[in-house]
């Protein structure tokens, strides 16, 4: 246990830290989950480039880009709404969002595999697993920051499958991390649909 400690990263320690709150924030629909995200995603670009999960890391460039659109997103509301009001998912997001999953993901991971190669870098961990999760991630967090309910059930299905390849890869904090998000996910639907609830009435 004293050997596995002294082998963490203070920098994935941070990451799993300010990962955490920002989730949490997230599912107490707090703005302040944007900018405290931003911090998070920057740290795991870096943490996934040295662990060869390039997918994850050009996912975690692009939630650095969405987390500063949620922040401003969320932040436009009108004078008589105390916070921007959930909403819940159409039939035309969950098509088009199948779609992306099942045209992006191949692509995707195939990409990973001849960038790698070509560029003589470590090759991919699980391209194909890695880049069906990215697609998925990137499509719940642009439901997070348009305030859709069902964000919350994507991620708690990606979250599961990330355990397992973050475990695998030795990454055990952060699997730990990816299992505390499952439970924080639960909270922020539950959370968000007793909010949709309450507006309707």
């Amino acid at each position: 246990m004293v050997q596995w400690w002294h082998q963490l990263s203070w920098l994935e320690i941070t990451g799993v830290i300010t990962g955490l709150l920002c989730v949490y924030l997230a599912a107490i629909n707090n703005i302040w989950n944007w900018p405290v995200a931003i911090i998070s995603t920057g740290i795991y670009i870096y943490i996934f480039a040295k662990t060869a999960l390039y997918a994850d890391m050009l996912q975690y460039v692009y939630l650095t880009v969405i987390n500063i659109y949620g922040w401003y997103f969320w932040s436009r509301k009108k004078n008589s709404e105390q916070k921007i009001p959930v909403v819940r998912i159409t039939r035309r997001q969950i098509s088009v969002s199948i779609i992306i999953v099942l045209l992006t993901t191949p692509v995707l991971g195939y990409t990973l595999i001849t960038f790698a190669a070509r560029l003589h870098y470590q090759p991919p961990a699980y391209p194909y697993l890695d880049s069906f999760c990215t697609v998925c991630s990137l499509i719940a967090q642009v439901f997070l920051a348009r305030k859709v309910l069902e964000n919350w059930l994507i991620w708690i299905f990606v979250d599961v499958i990330y355990v397992c390849v973050y475990m695998l890869k030795g990454l055990q904090i952060t699997s730990f991390m990816f299992a505390v998000y499952i439970i924080i996910a639960i909270i922020g639907y539950v959370d968000w649909r007793k909010g949709l609830r309450s507006s309707k009435q």
